[in-house]
C-alpha cells in the first residue's frame, strides 16, 4: 500500500488561490495601473486645448462623449476576457450584426423593445458560441474569435444584403441621440454600464473567480473554481455587451450599416490595454478601460480637429498599444523582484 509520501506531486510550485489573486490585483502596483492612462490623457487635453479653438465647443464635446461610449462600452467587454488571459477579437463584427438584426427587424415594423432583445440576445448568443470553442473544443481564443469575426459579419452582410438599412423610428434613434438632464444619454449609458461592471469585477464572487482563472486558471480549479463556466460568462458579457454597442451605433446613426464595428476589436483591445490591462490577465480595472477607451477617442477627435492624416493615427495608436504592453512587462518583473526580495 502506498504512502502519503511516496504520492506524485504535480508541481514543485505552490498553487496560488483566488484570494492570492485577489490580493495581488490589491497591491499598490495594480492599483496605480491606471495612472499612465490619467497622465496621458491629460497630455492630450492639453495639447488639443491648446492647438485649437474648437475642442471645447459643446458640438465637439457632444460628439466626443458619443463616440468614445461606443469604445468604452466595448473596451469594458473586452477587458472581462483580457482578465481571464483570453482576447476577443469579434467585438466589431458582433457589433455590425446586433446592429444589422436591430434594424432589419425596425424596418419590419416589429416593436422598439422587442428588436432591442433580440439584438442583445444576437450578441449574447454569439459571445456564447466563443465560450464554447474555447472551453469544450479548446480552441486558443484567437483562433476562435478569429473565425467568429469572419462569420458574424457575413451573416450581417448576407442577411442585409450588404445594404444599408433606413429609415429607422424616430423613437429608436433618440436613445443614442438624445439628452438626460442636459447631457447626451450614451454619457448615462456609459456610467450605468461601468459602475455594474465596476461592480461585478470588484465586489462579488464572481469577480474575484475571474481574477483567479486569469493568474492561474490550474490554480483556480483546484481550489474548486469553474473555471469553463467563468469562461463561458466573460465571453457571453463581452459578447453582449457588443451587441449592446451595436445597438446604440444603430440608433446614434439612424441606420443598420452592415459594415458598423470593422476594426473595432482594434479599438476594444487598445482600450483595455492602455487602461492597465495585462494580456496576460489577472490585472486590469473597468475604469481603465474606460480612460483607454477616452484616450482612443481623444486621439480621433484630435486628428480630425487637427486635419491629421488617419494613418498617423493608426500608427500612433499601435505605438501606443506596444507601450502599454511594454510598460505591463516591466511592471511584472518589477513585482516578481518584489515578491522574491520579501
Amino acid at each position: 500500500m502506498a504512502t502519503a509520501s511516496s504520492a506524485p506531486q504535480p508541481s514543485q510550485q505552490p498553487l496560488e488561490t483566488p484570494q492570492a489573486a485577489v490580493q495581488e490585483q490589491s497591491t499598490p502596483i495594480s492599483l496605480g495601473r491606471e495612472s499612465g492612462g490619467i497622465l496621458v490623457l491629460l497630455i492630450f487635453i492639453a495639447v488639443l486645448i491648446l492647438t485649437t479653438n474648437d475642442f471645447l465647443t459643446l458640438t465637439n464635446l457632444d460628439n466626443l462623449i458619443r463616440q468614445v461610449a461606443v469604445f468604452a462600452i466595448l473596451s469594458v467587454g473586452q477587458l472581462f476576457v483580457i482578465l481571464t488571459g483570453g482576447i476577443d477579437l469579434s467585438v466589431g463584427s458582433i457589433l455590425g450584426l446586433s446592429g444589422g438584426v436591430t434594424a432589419l427587424l425596425l424596418a419590419s415594423g416589429v416593436p422598439i423593445p422587442i428588436t432591442i432583445l433580440v439584438g442583445l440576445l444576437a450578441g449574447l448568443a454569439t459571445g456564447l458560441v466563443n465560450g464554447v470553442l474555447v472551453t469544450r473544443l479548446k480552441l486558443p481564443p484567437f483562433i476562435a474569435t478569429l473565425g467568429m469575426l469572419g462569420v458574424a459579419r457575413g451573416l450581417v452582410l448576407l442577411w442585409t444584403g450588404a445594404k444599408t438599412i433606413a429609415p429607422l423610428p424616430d423613437a429608436f434613434n433618440n436613445i443614442a441621440n438624445g439628452f438626460i438632464l442636459g447631457l447626451p444619454s450614451l454619457f448615462w449609458i456609459l456610467i450605468l454600464v461601468t459602475i455594474v461592471a465596476a461592480f461585478v469585477l470588484g465586489r462579488t464572487v464572481f469577480g474575484r473567480y475571474v481574477y483567479a482563472v486569469g493568474s492561474n486558471a490550474e490554480s483556480a480549479r483546484l481550489s474548486g473554481v469553474p473555471v469553463n463556466l467563468v469562461l463561458l460568462a466573460v465571453y457571453s458579457i463581452s459578447g453582449l455587451l457588443a451587441g449592446f454597442a451595436g445597438i446604440l451605433t444603430t440608433s446614434r446613426l439612424g441606420a443598420g450599416i452592415p459594415t458598423a464595428g470593422t476594426g473595432y476589436e482594434l479599438q476594444a483591445i487598445a482600450g483595455a490595454v492602455i487602461g492597465g490591462a495585462s494580456l496576460s490577465g489577472a490585472k486590469g480595472r473597468t475604469i481603465g478601460a474606460v480612460l483607454g477607451a477616452l484616450i482612443m477617442g481623444l486621439l480621433a477627435n484630435g486628428g480630425n480637429l487637427l486635419a491629421i492624416d488617419p494613418f498617423y493615427l493608426q500608427i500612433a495608436i499601435g505605438l501606443l498599444i506596444i507601450l502599454a504592453v511594454y510598460f505591463d512587462h516591466l511592471q511584472g518583473l518589477s513585482f516578481n523582484l518584489m515578491r522574491r526580495a520579501a
